[in-house]
């Protein structure tokens, strides 16, 4: 039996806009008051990799509350010119929110989803081409019947009206299929060209250990053209055995994904267990430990893996990590 996990899966039924005001320097602090570590008596391996100064910012922030009602909302894409916004619905639906708060029918065309546990659909995100294709991805659990489910990813276009999706194709399907409605990861994000597409290593002992294993698509981020072909420069294509789609493997959950605006590098953000949350830079080939090492434990105290909590020299360190744990995502997430 899996342990409940409220941390992680506490609903959400608003849909709520953080503006900010003003933004005076930052004045550093001594670290957050955040409670007693997970996994007490760590080193870290390099300063500041975990309890980094708090940073007095200043900001004054609003909340407004644009839409309520929605069932489970995983994710928001920001639609140009003022067009409002597309919401995913986690049993299944996307909806169009207008900027008034107006909430639109569910979109039709949407995939079949896996609705169970951390299962359905999950991410969305517009093609940077957007304005001229009107082109979105989608990331959902897909079901793979017998009650496997696998994360998977698609391709579609919207209409005009925001009414449907058209020439729906599906780009990715993780492998291999599993019976654990638990850690899709899901992110997707669009670049240039291509995409990147996060998986989870479905939280079960025997399923997690895939994270090492680059013949499945298990902890992985996953770099693909936006047809779903294998983009030139991936680590992994033609090794013997491997998935040629993985850009780096050892994760854990992974649950946001950004580009640095200025750099170009790719960072993410995944849920440890029971601490040991991780900011990862991405570097293609690179292994980020999971489940051999973590500054996390399990959640019944237990240690993970080895019991080691330095990455390094064997595995990539992440950049900065949590203890105790936070559950940090990105535009949505459980």
């Amino acid at each position: 039996m899996t342990p409940a996990l409220p941390h992680r899966a506490a609903p959400t039924l608003t849909l709520t806009v953080i503006l900010s005001l003003s933004l005076p320097a930052a004045v550093p602090a001594q670290p957050v008051a955040d409670g007693p570590p997970n996994r007490p008596g760590t080193t870290p391996a390099f300063a500041a990799q975990t309890e980094a100064p708090e940073q007095i910012s200043g900001f004054e922030l609003a909340r407004e509350t644009v839409a309520t009602g929605l069932e489970r909302p995983w994710a928001v894409a920001v639609l140009p010119d003022g067009a409002g916004y597309l919401v995913t619905e986690r049993p299944g639906r996307v909806r169009h929110v207008s900027r008034a708060g107006a909430v639109s029918d569910p979109i039709a065309g949407v995939p079949e989803v896996l609705a169970r546990r951390q299962g359905g659909l999950l991410d969305v995100a517009l093609s940077p081409d957007f304005m001229d294709n009107r082109v979105i991805f989608l990331t959902y659990a897909r079901p793979m019947g017998d009650g496997l489910s696998a994360t998977a990813a698609a391709r579609a276009v919207l209409s005009e009206d925001l009414s449907r999706l058209n020439e729906v194709t599906e780009i990715f399907v993780q492998t291999p299929p599993s019976p654990t409605p638990m850690h899709y990861g899901s992110r997707i994000l669009p670049v240039g060209d291509h995409v990147f597409v996060t998986t989870g290593e479905r939280f079960t002992d025997a399923e997690r250990a895939l994270a090492q294993d680059p013949a499945a698509t298990y902890g992985t981020v996953v770099r693909l053209l936006a047809n779903g072909d294998i983009p030139a420069g991936n680590p992994f294509a033609g090794t013997e055995g491997a998935r040629p789609e993985i850009w780096s493997l050892g994760h854990r959950n992974i649950q946001g994904a950004a580009l640095h605006p200025e750099t170009g590098d790719l960072w993410t953000i995944e849920h440890g267990p029971a601490g040991g949350d991780e900011l990862n830079r991405i570097e293609p080939g690179a292994n980020y430990g999971w489940p051999v090492v973590s500054y996390g434990v399990n959640y019944d105290g237990s240690s993970v893996g080895l019991g080691e909590a330095a990455h390094a020299p064997d595995f990539t360190e992440p950049r900065y990590y949590w203890d105790p744990v936070i559950a940090p995502g990105g535009d949505g997430g459980l």
